[in-house]
């Protein structure tokens, strides 16, 4: 039996003492607190892993939102050099920059858009929308934000019209967008929620439906659902299909819409089930379309002035 000490054997790391940190080269952390990425650089995906999905429903973190969409100035933090913007910059001097200010808003929504894969295929594809990507996890969401940034840098021109918000789309959206003001709303490999207690928290439903249809634009207004699980895609089809404000696209249509390509071949998830496969190498997805109100509206005129009149939801008059 031999005794081996540190000082004898190189191999052996000595023991670290409490409360002093590891050198850079040994593995640990360092003391240095510079960011991991810096702006305009390429952020490494390994130092913005986050668990794979969390549950909407009880996440307690505040978000910043507007009490009305108008509110809100998409140019201050998300597209400062939009197209729009530049197309218009003449117009400064007499103050109309304002107004192509106020006119620039997103019409495209990829829901989850984890890593920001479909995101980004979307920007080129989709020149004349305004694409953002949401989603609730922070370590995530700055992932996308970098990426952009450091692509918008690369190609100068190019991938002003994409950003990423960080919110809760089960909360917040109408607080963000008026009525008819979106065109597409993505929601690819969402969290299936296995267990039937937590399938409130799936983010397509018949309540999240109604508002999503408020939402899109009628007869342009689009709405994509790709998953690897066959249950959860039964789900969405069941809601979707029921729904009377939606339609679902035939084949031919959806061969036609090159955003249904991008779905299966550009999202993170997309490029996985391809590689592992772990539901299965199979991706089920559908497409339905707003359709277009009743002529009228389709609240029969209702409004705050009259809901309470007789005759309107049941309203009697009262018995005396």
């Amino acid at each position: 039996f031999k005794l081996t000490t540190p000082a004898l054997n190189p191999h052996i790391m000595p023991k670290k003492k409490r409360g002093q940190k590891r050198a850079a080269g040994d593995g640990g952390s360092t003391a240095s607190a510079a960011p991991i990425t810096s702006e305009g650089d390429m952020p490494q995906k390994k130092f913005y892993r986050a668990r794979a999905h969390c549950n909407p429903l009880s996440f307690n973190e505040t978000f910043d939102y507007p009490t009305r969409p108008d509110l809100m100035d998409w140019t201050e933090e998300y597209y400062p050099d939009h197209p729009s913007l530049q197309n218009n910059a003449k117009n400064d001097e007499t103050g109309g920059f304002n107004c192509a200010s106020m006119s620039v808003h997103p019409d495209v929504l990829d829901v989850g858009c984890g890593f920001g894969g479909l995101t980004m295929a979307l920007s080129p594809a989709l020149p004349n929308n305004t694409i953002l990507g949401l989603e609730i996890r922070q370590k995530v969401t700055e992932y996308v934000r970098l990426r952009i940034v450091a692509q918008r840098k690369e190609h100068p021109g190019k991938y002003q019209n994409c950003s990423v918000m960080r919110t809760n789309a089960m909360k917040y959206l109408p607080n963000f967008f008026a009525k008819g003001s979106l065109e597409k709303i993505f929601f690819c490999f969402p969290d299936p929620h296995f267990k039937r207690k937590n399938w409130p928290r799936r983010i397509v439903s018949d309540r999240l439906i109604t508002e999503y249809c408020y939402l899109l634009q009628p007869k342009v207004g689009r709405l994509y659902c790709i998953t690897d699980v066959k249950d959860l895609h039964d789900w969405h089809v069941e809601k979707c299909s029921a729904h009377p404000m939606l339609e679902e696209l035939d084949e031919k249509e959806m061969e036609e819409d090159i955003c249904v390509n991008l779905m299966k071949t550009e999202t993170e998830e997309g490029k996985k089930v391809k590689r592992e496969g772990k539901f299965g190498h199979e991706m089920y997805y559908k497409v339905y379309r707003r359709v277009e109100d009743e002529p009228g509206g389709s609240d029969g005129g209702v409004t705050a002035e009259n809901f309470f009149q007789k005759g309107q939801f049941g309203v009697e008059e009262a018995r005396k």
